[in-house]
């Protein structure tokens, strides 16, 4: 009995092993183009090798020094600040008592997370456009308009702060949920004790919470390196190449609209095992500081 029922269930991972397959596998043997002078119409298997030609092509252009300085930047800002209002966010909302107005306040915080930048993108836009409603009021009160969207100055900070508005809300979720571990014993000891509300926050809410929290960055240093490809894909343009191009708005500029895709296949491969090496040196210190594991 106990061997049918293996069968049956391999039987029923078929599709999903073909699929992984398809999609996953078979596409890693196109890493070869970037060992490659690669010529479509003679295809990858008929492309002349040239070593690690593409990679010392990569490192000698101009922009690549900044390109990974920007993603580097854009990405460990959007971390830093997500993690802080998130912890922030999910202590103030653990003091709420009244569950109508708790819920309420989560559910609009959330919403932004499940929209596609491609929605979100044009939003932004209209707000934050010469014309939109953020430079009216800056006119109303004597200041210039700011061009956000076309200065280098104000980039990364608008690509930070429209990233933590969406995503804020949502990593509060796992806050929130060890917030509901600490025992509640412990807030009513310090009430009697003559402790306020914010005595009890600093001193018994955050330090239960610290270890999920050491957890989380531990875990957010895989995501150095990818720093909003759609996010920034929508908003940016040539004005600010300089400040906003990324390893992946790159990539995708020089391999698909450029059609280098010898470079930019060398140049996501090395961000793939650049990345690699970081997962394993976050998983292996969520595990020494937090103990978590996988396997």
């Amino acid at each position: 009995m106990k061997n049918k029922l293996a069968i049956h269930y391999h039987i029923m991972m078929i599709p999903a092993v073909v699929i992984l397959g398809l999609f996953s596998i078979y596409p890693l043997f196109g890493l070869m183009i970037a060992f490659q002078d690669f010529k479509p119409g003679r295809g990858i298997w008929q492309s002349p090798f040239v070593g690690w030609d593409n990679f010392e092509y990569m490192f000698m252009l101009p922009d690549i020094k900044q390109i990974f300085y920007n993603t580097i930047s854009i990405a460990v800002m959007k971390i830093v600040f997500t993690q802080m209002f998130a912890i922030v966010f999910a202590l103030l909302l653990n003091e709420v008592k009244k569950m109508f107005f708790k819920k309420s306040v989560q559910t609009i915080v959330y919403l932004p997370h499940f929209i596609s930048w491609v929605l979100l993108g044009g939003i932004v836009i209209n707000i934050l456009s010469l014309d939109g409603i953020v430079n009216m009021a800056l006119q109303a009160i004597g200041i210039p308009p700011i061009f956000f969207l076309g200065s280098n100055d104000w980039f990364q900070g608008v690509m930070v702060g429209t990233h933590v508005w969406q995503e804020f809300g949502f990593s509060a979720i796992v806050y929130l949920a060890a917030l509901t571990g600490i025992n509640p014993s412990l807030y009513e000891a310090a009430a009697m004790d003559g402790a306020g509300r914010f005595q009890r926050l600093l001193h018994i809410s955050l330090p239960g919470i610290a270890a999920t929290i050491i957890l989380l960055l531990t875990l957010d240093l895989q995501n150095v390196l990818n720093a909003g490809f759609e996010q920034i894909l929508n908003l940016y343009n040539p004005m600010v190449y300089e400040s906003g191009d990324i390893i992946d708005t790159y990539v995708y500029r020089a391999g698909l609209r450029e059609f280098q895709y010898e470079l930019g296949t060398a140049v996501g491969l090395m961000k793939s095992a650049v990345s690699f090496i970081l997962i394993t040196i976050s998983y292996f210190l969520a595990s020494k500081f937090a103990n978590y594991r996988i396997f």
